[in-house]
């Protein structure tokens, strides 16, 4: 019975100790679906004119202005953004393509979690002020759109969401060290640990 236990993960994810759970599953899942919405957001900045070069970008900036900037943000809008709205509408772009590549297919995720908590922050401060007298609920209410994609970042960045289908995952495994008969190929994966080295 040991014997066939110590083998059963044998080409297989075991899902005893060490192995995946559901909950790595459902990281997994939430970080492709989220990696995939940003090559969607990225593709049409990219592929198209319209956002970098043809003031789309320029007029979501001021969009903001005339309505939902947080104060402290205002300044940095009107005179470091719009001066140089051309080299802030490709690093957008681009910048959600890595990010979305990279949640994707599971590739440097907490640098792009990172990456992408910083941006939505930024979106956060820049579009979903709901005024200076606004009761506490509403600052949450109005950043909604951009509050649940930071806190997913945030979570990626605390855990591990590249444990499984991800490319990173799969080098680990098919190259890591092996440290022992008994592993299987487990402790490649169960190596690599979270933000709290657990």
């Amino acid at each position: 019975m040991e014997g066939r236990r110590a083998g059963a993960g044998s080409g297989s994810l075991n899902m005893g100790r060490g192995g995946p759970t559901a909950n790595d599953y459902a990281m997994a899942w939430l970080r492709i679906t989220i990696g995939f919405l940003f090559l969607i957001f990225a593709q049409y900045k990219i592929l198209g004119s319209a956002f970098i070069y043809g003031g789309g970008f320029e007029g979501w900036i001021h969009s903001f202005l005339k309505g939902g900037v947080y104060p402290f943000m205002t300044p940095v809008l009107q005179n470091l953004v719009l001066p140089h709205a051309r080299f802030f509408a490709i690093a957008v772009s681009y910048s959600e393509l890595c990010i979305g590549l990279a949640l994707t297919f599971g590739i440097l995720v907490r640098a792009a979690s990172f990456g992408g908590l910083v941006y939505m922050l930024a979106l956060l401060f820049s579009s979903n002020y709901p005024g200076e007298h606004a009761p506490v609920w509403e600052y949450f209410g109005a950043s909604l759109n951009h509050l649940v994609l930071a806190l997913c970042f945030l979570a990626f960045g605390m855990g591990n969401a590249a444990r499984v289908w991800s490319i990173s995952n799969y080098v680990r495994r098919k190259y890591g060290s092996q440290r022992g008969p008994d592993t299987d190929g487990v402790t490649a994966y169960y190596a690599a640990p979270n933000s709290f080295g657990k």
